[in-house]
């Protein structure tokens, strides 16, 4: 019965932040947090158990992608049960006007942290709208 709960609830991941592979565990792994100011765009990513190292972060044609491998430390013989996701990942996260030649990225206790500076042409479009009550 979850299965069938699983399997119908699947179609609504959101796309564009899914994995390239069509496994349930690369679509919500690692798990993602994306924030916009006026500034900028950050995108935070929980990365237990990983160094930098075991990541590579890629921003090309407005897709901002988070990629690599958390290798297992024991072998599946000596396994019992595991709900634990080992091997390669990859999540992508569609970004708009950023300047991709002043983007940064931090790594530090497993969480990745990439900041991308809004272009001044996107900085500059943002149009403030009144809201008026009856």
């Amino acid at each position: 019965m979850n299965r069938l709960f699983d399997d119908v609830y699947r179609g609504f991941e959101l796309a564009p932040f899914g994995g390239s592979r069509l496994s349930e565990r690369t679509m919500d792994w690692p798990n993602i947090e994306v924030s916009e100011s006026e500034m900028d765009v950050k995108a935070t990513a929980e990365l237990p158990g990983l160094d930098e190292k075991d990541v590579q972060v890629e921003l090309a044609n407005g897709v901002l992608a988070i990629k690599g491998e958390k290798k297992t430390e024991t072998e599946d013989k000596e396994r019992r049960f595991s709900e634990r996701y080992y091997g390669h990942f990859e999540r992508r996260i569609p970004v708009d006007d950023v300047d991709q030649d002043k983007v940064s990225a931090s790594f530090k206790n497993g969480l990745l942290t990439v900041t991308m500076p809004k272009t001044a042409q996107a900085q500059s479009n943002i149009k403030r709208i009144v809201i008026n009550g009856k």
